[in-house]
């Protein structure tokens, strides 16, 4: 993706709207699942995606449960039920932005 800095805004629903698809994924898992859905436009780095993990879940809207994996500790994050609440809030906010953005770059004229 061209300019990393508008999907920064947007990592938090981004990560709500997998973790309401998902019972509970692990970081690389969510990398990995936004690169495959991208079709590798977007790439979310280590640096960007757990800060804001560990911001979702201070703010009560993540729980974490830590499983062991092949002799390693594994830190899974799923939704509390504030966070799908969360995310469908976040969802929607996202939807009406990109209508806005869209009536912007797309202008129609012909509004009397």
């Amino acid at each position: 993706m061209g300019n990393s800095k508008l999907y920064k805004g947007s990592l938090a629903t981004i990560i709500l709207k997998l973790l309401s698809e998902q019972e509970k994924m692990y970081g690389y898992a969510i990398t990995q699942k936004v690169k495959l859905l991208t079709q590798g436009e977007l790439n979310i780095t280590e640096g960007a995606l757990y800060p804001a993990l560990h911001k979702l879940e201070a703010e009560g809207l993540l729980e974490v449960e830590v499983v062991k994996v092949e002799n390693r500790f594994r830190k899974y994050y799923k939704l509390t039920e504030t966070g799908s609440k969360e995310s469908v809030n976040k969802l929607q906010e996202l939807e009406d932005y990109i209508k806005t953005m869209q009536l912007l770059i797309s202008p129609n004229f012909n509004i009397e």
